[in-house]
């Protein structure tokens, strides 16, 4: 989850690529952790039914945040491991999940044996040109494993795509390719797997709602997304949240009884290694 976002910042220069993501997405990890990634939740439990994920599972969360699904595993009786590239999420998986291996590190380098794991996912972490990375989980799953990864669905069944409108028009050049790049997942999805050895097995889609009591919390929220920092790092904090507010207000439901009720579309697909 947090691979894909990069910032360019002067005290970063000729650092990994995946070190300076883990450094942006880890800058506010306790808002993300706490107050965005169990959204996913709908999307996490249907991925793990999907691969069969239950007593004695090997399982491995590619990107794995905070550890959210990872701990959903534990609790199906998993043995469970997760992989990010943050230090201060991977810091909140161990404690969600004390049981857990949870690695620091690069979903292009996996630091696992191969054929140790029997399911690996990773949810909203693989986009549109990490071939390398499916190459990784291919290599880290058993012979008969299976293989869950989920992505931003069609952009009309997208309520988030607003917040995603405010990322592009305040990140630098470099960020809004990479960001049209990362949306264009669910068309690639299937030559990705095939090009990385996996066949794939089904497909679908699943509502995931975002939920705030009010506009400030879901500025937090949104502000601690990885994709925020380039935006943040070139225009501030507290004017990218200005932006948020604008487009998040009209979306706060104004009986005061509901909060703000994000709905967004999520792909997933299950595969195996042929």
């Amino acid at each position: 989850m947090t691979e894909t976002a990069t910032t360019a910042t002067s005290d970063t220069s000729g650092l990994d690529k995946w070190i300076v993501a883990g450094r942006g997405w880890g800058a506010r990890a306790k808002e993300w952790a706490y107050l965005f990634e169990p959204y996913a939740l709908p999307a996490n439990q249907l991925v793990l039914d999907r691969v069969g994920v239950g007593p004695a599972t090997r399982y491995l969360d590619v990107a794995c945040g905070s550890g959210f699904a990872a701990n959903l595993a534990h609790r199906r009786g998993a043995t469970v491991s997760g992989l990010d590239a943050s230090e201060d999420l991977i810091d909140i998986a161990r404690a969600r999940t004390p049981d857990g291996d949870f690695r620091v590190g690069d979903m292009f380098a996996l630091p696992f044996d191969e054929g140790t794991f029997d399911a690996v996912t990773s949810f909203n972490g693989i986009w549109n040109r990490c071939d390398e990375a499916l190459d990784q989980a291919r290599t880290a799953l058993s012979d008969d494993g299976l293989l869950g990864l989920t992505y931003w669905g069609a952009h009309e069944r997208m309520g988030l795509m607003p917040y995603f409108i405010a990322v592009i028009q305040h990140s630098p050049p470099s960020h809004q390719a990479a960001t049209m790049e990362l949306g264009e997942t669910s068309n690639v999805m299937a030559d990705m797997l095939r090009a990385t050895d996996f066949e794939l097995l089904d497909q679908g889609t699943v509502e995931v709602i975002n939920e705030w009591p009010d506009v400030d919390t879901a500025v937090r929220a949104l502000a601690a997304a990885g994709p925020s920092v380039p935006a943040i790092e070139a225009v501030g904090y507290d004017n990218f949240c200005e932006a948020l507010r604008e487009v998040i207000a009209p979306l706060h439901d104004r009986t005061g009884r509901v909060g703000v009720r994000i709905s967004s579309e999520l792909g997933w697909v299950t595969a195996r290694p042929t």
